[in-house]
């Protein structure tokens, strides 16, 4: 049995509230549906539950509470967390909207910027992509060459980028561009909220071309920017000062959410467990220690939480930790997913009978395609050895790199 620990009384009242609430107002219809396909919004049912929570408070909860969030600390964050997955329901998020831009603005935004941007996200106005990796910049970020101008009160960007995240979706777009092309590379650089489209609802000079993966989902894209502008309003941080801001946002998504992430890793591994029981692969010893590899590492990124939960309450600032965190957990997911893979055998291949779909696949499938960039994005797991390698273990940097 996991470890059972009492957070102290205030957070378990709040765990008690948060359970009497789910009880008496979770949808039936989305018990047991997983996180993944809530984020990609396959279900029916989902816009109306993220209405809900929206209206009883529990989107953005951890924001301050004057710009639309509930002001909750990482213990209640965590405790949110576990009774989500508890009542086996999805907690809709606002996904890079809440996770990434929202407290890059927090930290480095105006009180302006802070008042405009941040109700927007938690009411699901403005839903975010993510505008940073280019086809010759993206480990070495700050070589982009997306060029930022500024003509009157308006910032005016041209270039190209990929692997955009969720632009199919969005409306919004959080950029990177070059605005002092004689500034050192990680100076010149602003950190722009960018608009999808004008507002009569055509392009604002965005042209999105979808990769496709094998199984047809497109949740990456070649993004090409002609003229694309933005309020000069919407550069967040301050001119040339976009690589501090983006620093925020990397470590939002390399260790942003390790207090809690083990949650939806946990019901993974124990759904594998009722696959393999109801095929009877279960008794099979190389299945079973597959399984108990995966159970262990659960635990450790259970433990891995708590440790960083630890850190939240001392009001320590993040560190190297969130690089040990991102290259454990995007490992992880990508081994596993390829362990049930096998263990599935020829079932594997088959598509699922999903109607109206050429090749629809299981959720087993989709979360083999689907972690085959985790240890990529968000930093390669190569780059965050050389940040553990560095800055925690003292060692002597690559040769070429400066500084």
């Amino acid at each position: 049995m996991p470890l059972e620990l009492d957070f102290g009384p205030a957070a378990e009242a709040f765990r008690a509230e948060v359970r009497g609430w789910l009880e008496e107002n979770k949808p039936k219809e989305l018990v047991g549906v997983n996180a993944d396909e809530a984020q990609r919004g396959q279900h029916p049912a989902l816009s109306k539950w993220a209405k809900k929570l929206t209206e009883a408070g529990y989107m953005c909860v951890g924001w301050p509470k004057e710009y639309g969030g509930r002001g909750l600390t990482g213990v209640e964050v965590a405790v949110l967390n576990e009774e989500f997955a508890r009542a086996n329901v999805p907690r809709i998020t606002r996904g890079m909207g809440e996770w990434l831009v929202g407290p890059s603005i927090i930290v480095w935004g105006s009180e302006e910027q802070k008042k405009h941007f941040l109700p927007r996200i938690v009411d699901g106005t403005d839903r975010y992509c993510q505008g940073f990796s280019e086809p010759d910049a993206g480990s070495d970020l700050a070589s982009l060459k997306t060029k930022g101008e500024i003509d009157g009160e308006e910032i005016v960007i041209n270039g190209q980028k990929v692997w955009t995240s969720g632009a199919t979706e969005a409306n919004m777009m959080f950029c990177l561009c070059r605005t002092d092309a004689d500034a050192p590379k990680h100076a010149g650089i602003s950190y722009v909220l960018l608009p999808m489209f004008k507002s009569d609802k055509s392009s604002n000079g965005i042209e999105l071309r979808p990769i496709r993966q094998p199984h047809g989902s497109s949740h990456f894209t070649e993004t090409f920017l002609t003229e694309a502008r933005a309020p000069v309003a919407n550069i967040i941080g301050g001119m040339n000062n976009g690589w501090r801001v983006t620093m925020t946002t990397l470590g939002n998504e390399r260790g942003g959410n390790a207090t809690t992430q083990h949650v939806e890793f946990t019901k993974q591994f124990w759904a594998a467990v009722k696959m393999m029981q109801e095929s009877g692969k279960n008794t099979d010893p190389v299945i079973r220690q597959e399984l108990a590899w995966a159970y262990t590492h659960c635990e450790i990124m259970r433990f891995n939480g708590l440790k960083v939960l630890s850190e939240v309450i001392a009001r320590k600032e993040p560190g190297p930790g969130a690089s040990v965190n991102k290259m454990f957990w995007s490992e992880y997911a990508q081994k596993f997913s390829e362990r049930m893979m096998n263990a599935r055998g020829a079932e594997a291949m088959l598509a699922a009978h999903e109607p109206g779909s050429a090749y629809a696949v299981d959720r087993w499938t989709s979360m083999f395609f689907q972690h085959r960039s985790s240890t990529i994005w968000g930093g390669t797991a190569q780059v965050q050895r050389n940040i553990v390698g560095e800055r925690v273990l003292g060692l002597p940097k690559e040769p070429g790199q400066k500084g």
